[in-house]
């Protein structure tokens, strides 16, 4: 029986001296013209080269550097100019629930009369209450994608409602939220990097009262990065004209560091950036430039670790090629990229400038360590699930319970939580089988309140003033006012 793997005959290949490259290339030819002519099914030349020889080169080197097929090149390109399709709808997530929170205006959910509290029951002929979250998410992204037939139950409606969406292209804005978190203390989130992060976050900050802040919790939680230019000029707004934000090393790449522009009239106010262990990349430099810097108290989780230099480089056929070629260092010499495990890769870049020390200084001398990734300066974890808490967020309590909450109530934004609304709640759960003991309720008072009242913001005024209610517990955001005031 012949069998042969163009994937393996390129990893083999590209292991052999370079000045034999014209003799691989012929043998790898000749391959694809023995497997065109002699393999009992037709080979597709797209799956041969795309799918198989160019991704084996590639899975020698790093996890990052990756090829682009026509398709995936196209979205990568979306993705650069923040544009995607989908249908401006704001959804709760639950096993086999999904319940709208807000409409955002002008969108296709909007136009078609979707309203917060409705709970979308079947999708395109799928039935939600079947699914569990994982192709609950995977449908709903599939359905972002082309016309989609929504059944919606409304709470007054005995009917089931009828909905047909089409997705429109929308730009997704990087900058998610902007609120006090105190007196004086802004908060914005960045969810990532796009060529409108800067001016926007800028315009945030304006709106918060510029200079005139006495502090800002910028959050980075959960922020995969995006585009090098949007971390040097989010950096540009906090620290002085002609700091180092990062330096750029490679095998092949001249060593080269980026520094603030010397007309930069950046902030002044205190500032803590959250962080996590998805924060990663473009996020890292701008906080391992403000940590160096002692320009901002890092708070959170240590980060993802990734600081690869990634250059984009279009081939035919409209396809591309997203290569490693250097590695980014913070203005201490921190390599951001946490290291791999060498027996799966033959790294090239990656470990041409290794770090050779664990310890790092700040501009006033603080120790700071390496070893990949951001290592905050107050470690923070979420708040822990218990028994109550998971039972409660699963079973959906809270959302339903806000939807019929505000359908035989108006409330206003100075809304609280009273003991009657607890109550209601009580009897709520009791009704659904569920009926925590006296201890754990009184345990857990204060988490059910800020949960209820965050709930009922979703769906009354939208996801950014819940947002709001649910940053009042939330223990990164606690420990930043607790340092930087508020």
């Amino acid at each position: 029986m012949f069998r042969c793997t163009i994937a393996a005959l390129v990893c083999c290949a590209a292991a052999l001296p370079a000045q034999d490259l014209a003799s691989q290339m012929k043998s790898i030819i000749q391959a694809y013209s023995i497997l065109e002519q002699n393999a009992a099914d037709p080979v597709s030349p797209e799956q041969a080269f795309y799918q198989g020889a160019i991704p084996g080169l590639l899975r020698t080197l790093d996890p990052h550097s990756v090829f682009f097929d026509p398709g995936q090149f196209e979205q990568l390109k979306k993705m650069e100019a923040s544009t995607q399709k989908g249908f401006g709808s704001v959804v709760s997530l639950l096993p086999g629930r999904v319940i709208v929170l807000q409409t955002l205006p002008g969108t296709p959910s909007a136009k078609s009369g979707l309203a917060p509290g409705d709970e979308i029951l079947g999708i395109n002929g799928y039935i939600i209450s079947r699914l569990d979250i994982e192709q609950l998410t995977e449908l709903l992204t599939e359905s972002r994608q082309r016309q989609a037939q929504l059944d919606v139950r409304r709470g007054g409606v005995p009917r089931i409602l009828h909905f047909t969406l089409t997705p429109e292209e929308m730009q997704s804005p990087s900058v998610e939220r902007t609120f006090f978190a105190a007196a004086g203390v802004g908060y914005i989130r960045v969810s990532s990097f796009d060529g409108k992060t800067a001016p926007d976050l800028k315009a945030a900050i304006e709106k918060l009262g510029g200079d005139r802040l006495e502090g800002l919790i910028l959050d980075l939680r959960n922020n995969p990065g995006g585009m090098v230019e949007a971390a040097l000029e989010t950096a540009s707004l906090f620290l002085r004209p002609g700091s180092r934000i990062f330096t750029v090393r490679g095998r092949h790449v001249p060593e080269k560091s980026e520094s603030v522009p010397a007309n930069a009239a950046p902030y002044s106010f205190k500032l803590a950036i959250l962080v996590n262990e998805k924060t990663a990349s473009a996020s890292e430099i701008v906080s391992g430039a403000m940590q160096d810097h002692d320009r901002a108290i890092i708070i959170g989780t240590p980060t993802f670790g990734k600081g690869l230099v990634q250059s984009v480089f279009p081939l035919s056929q409209n396809t591309g090629l997203a290569l490693t070629t250097a590695l980014y260092y913070t203005p201490s010499g921190r390599s951001i990229q946490r290291p791999l495990d060498t027996s799966k890769f033959e790294l090239g870049a990656a470990t041409a400038h290794p770090n050779q020390q664990a310890e790092f200084h700040t501009d006033k001398g603080r120790i700071v360590t390496g070893g990949g990734g951001i290592q905050p300066d107050f470690v923070v974890y979420p708040a822990p699930m218990n028994r109550l808490r998971a039972v409660l967020d699963a079973s959906g309590s809270f959302t339903s319970f806000a939807t019929q909450y505000l359908a035989k109530h108006k409330i206003t934004e100075d809304f609280q939580v009273t003991p009657q609304v607890l109550d209601e709640y009580q009897v709520f759960l009791s009704e659904h089988n569920i009926q925590p003991g006296l201890s754990e309720w009184i345990a857990e008072r204060e988490f059910i309140t800020n949960r209820l009242k965050t709930e009922i913001f979703n769906q009354a005024f939208g996801v950014e003033k819940g947002d709001e209610v649910e940053a009042q517990r939330d223990p990164a955001i606690r420990k930043a006012l607790e340092v930087i005031g508020g």
